[in-house]
């Protein structure tokens, strides 16, 4: 059983480096955005929201210092919401006709 009442306190430098990692990340997404990647577009710029988004959960809304239970409802949530949005675009995909 982990202790919850314990502090985890984490230094300005750490905030100010992931939020220049977060900037530099957003320039790299409008960078990215001007070139021609073809289908590697969409992969391109999820696996940049994907980062960022991993940055800005485990820092500032403190999820990797907060119990395991928590990080397991997080975790849960997401896989769902993949598989929502997986099969709404495999619908989308194959649907048949127009109307």
């Amino acid at each position: 059983m982990e202790d919850t009442n314990t502090t985890h306190q984490v230094s300005y430098g750490i905030y100010i480096l992931v939020w220049l990692g977060l900037v530099g990340l957003t320039l790299l997404t409008v960078s990215v955005s001007g070139l021609n990647l073809a289908s590697l577009t969409i992969v391109t710029a999820l696996t940049i929201a994907i980062i960022k988004s991993l940055l800005v959960t485990n820092y500032f809304m403190h999820v990797r210092t907060d119990t395991r239970v928590f990080k397991v409802f997080i975790f849960v949530s997401l896989i769902m919401f993949l598989t929502l949005i997986i099969l709404t675009f495999f619908d989308i995909t194959f649907r048949a006709g127009g109307k």
